[in-house]
């Protein structure tokens, strides 16, 4: 190669520091066999112009030894791929980290999806509140499901009594509720708090204890034991001087990331209430944080604001290291989720459009679109990955649907109607299962499952 084109490839990839002097040269041999192989496969005008673009010199001959090379390596990757796999696998479950593979481009990135797409889904549970329903949380283990609303209240849903109230026959409906059998022990609502004095905007379960944290237009960020019976009030506050927009739990629930009506993001120590911010008033965003989350590796934490940029953050220093100026178009930042691996970053924006980041390298990998497509989107939603990453859901504001992408080549599928007679404001997916919760300005929660699901 030329000494100008090196010049380009250097500059490329010093700005990683995983990319070596020997990964420039075990690209330009990657290029010079691709161009070989073209020729060799009768593709010549396609490789004279790729030949050209890596001023290839000397000149490429053609060659069949890149797909040679390929065909070995799968065959022993074909050969290793159980045992390795089973070994890592054994290894997560003995030191008690076992969850399920998500999205990685580093490998499998062919991989057909397993689970089931959004138009497989379908509506097992309604409940209402007073006002709109803008808030929802699934708990780690998958047992139960929070929703917040304007009228101030939280319900707690039991999903198995979901499930299991899903797959009665009318009839068998309508006897329960005349023999009272329903109202008491079965009821998927098992508890409703009421300890705000306006809207709850935001929810969120420890990760270990049986402990739910919520955030209110009131100022204040409050603690429930929801599993006691007894449960209507919180016991512990945090008392903010804005109100909260968002909040995460770090992973390992020692601390809480929270956001309000102004820019300055604070972290607290759950023990002690004592908060933090980040000591160069620089690192923090110009306009408030609409969304926030914790890396599940804990070694970062993301946010997204109305400026229209996301930033990145050091969970020990606290501080911002890297800012994705313009994320959505010079549109508002609406939602931030971490890939299951910690690679990546899902976001959406009010340019409805979804992307997904590739964080070693800083740059948006996939652009997934096609929703809005009815109109401008005007309120603030969320982009989700469902419990396998294989999909992406998204609802669509103008026409009530969800739509949904193959996450790893944004291929749409087929659409969703989510049943709601207003904007779906919030949308969770479990962690686990095939389960996803929306909510509405129709005052109604919305609790969904795959439809064979239901049966197994």
């Amino acid at each position: 190669m030329s000494d100008r084109n090196q010049d380009s490839l250097n500059n490329s990839f010093n700005s990683n520091e995983k990319y070596t002097k020997n990964d420039v040269r075990f690209r330009e041999n990657l290029y010079r066999l691709i161009v070989s192989q073209l020729f060799y496969d009768g593709y010549q005008h396609v490789a004279v112009g790729l030949s050209a673009a890596i001023q290839a010199n000397p000149p490429c001959p053609p060659s069949n030894r890149l797909l040679n090379l390929v065909k070995n390596s799968l065959q022993n990757e074909n050969l290793n791929l159980s045992d390795s796999k089973d070994d890592f696998e054994y290894k997560k479950i003995q030191n008690g980290d076992y969850e399920l593979s998500g999205l990685d481009f580093d490998y499998e990135s062919d991989k057909i999806p397993t689970s089931a797409d959004a138009s497989l889904y379908e509506t097992c549970y309604v409940t209402s509140h007073k006002a709109p329903c803008r808030a929802a949380a699934f708990d780690p283990q998958g047992s139960v499901i929070a929703t917040g609303s304007v009228d101030a209240s939280i319900k707690i849903l039991d999903i198995e009594r979901m499930l299991a109230k899903s797959s009665l026959t009318h009839d068998q409906i309508l006897t329960s509720d005349q023999t009272g059998q329903l109202t008491a022990e079965n009821h998927p609502v098992i508890r409703t708090l009421y300890d705000h004095a306006d809207e709850i905007t935001t929810l969120a379960f420890h990760p270990f204890e049986p402990i739910l944290v919520s955030g209110s237009r009131d100022y204040t960020v409050k603690f429930f034991e929801y599993a006691k019976p007894s449960t209507k009030k919180a016991f512990k506050t945090i008392q903010e001087s804005e109100q909260i927009r968002c909040i995460s739990f770090h992973p390992n629930g020692d601390w809480l990331l929270v956001s309000t009506q102004q820019p300055t993001l604070r972290l607290y120590k759950v023990e002690t209430s004592q908060c933090f911010v980040s000591s160069n008033p620089n690192d923090q965003h110009k306009l408030p944080v609409t969304s926030v989350e914790w890396s599940p590796n804990a070694r970062v934490f993301a946010t997204g604001s109305k400026d229209g940029s996301i930033k990145l953050w050091d969970s020990v220093s606290n501080r911002c290291i890297n800012t994705f100026a313009d994320a959505h178009g010079h549109q508002e930042v609406c939602s931030v989720q971490f890939s299951k691996n910690s690679k990546y970053l899902l976001s959406s924006g009010k340019d409805s459009v979804v992307r997904l980041w590739e964080l070693s390298t800083a740059r948006c990998l996939i652009a997934y679109t096609g929703a809005g497509s009815a109109g401008k989107q005007e309120k603030r939603t969320q982009a989700i990955f469902n419990h396998t990453e294989d999909y992406i859901f998204y609802p669509d504001e103008k026409t009530t649907t969800l739509c949904c992408w193959d996450s790893r080549n944004a291929e749409r599928q087929k659409l969703l109607a989510l049943g709601h007679n207003g904007v779906v404001k919030c949308i969770v997916h479990s962690t686990n299962m095939p389960q996803f919760i929306t909510c509405s300005d129709d005052f109604r929660a919305r609790f969904w499952s795959k439809r064979t699901f239901l049966g197994e």
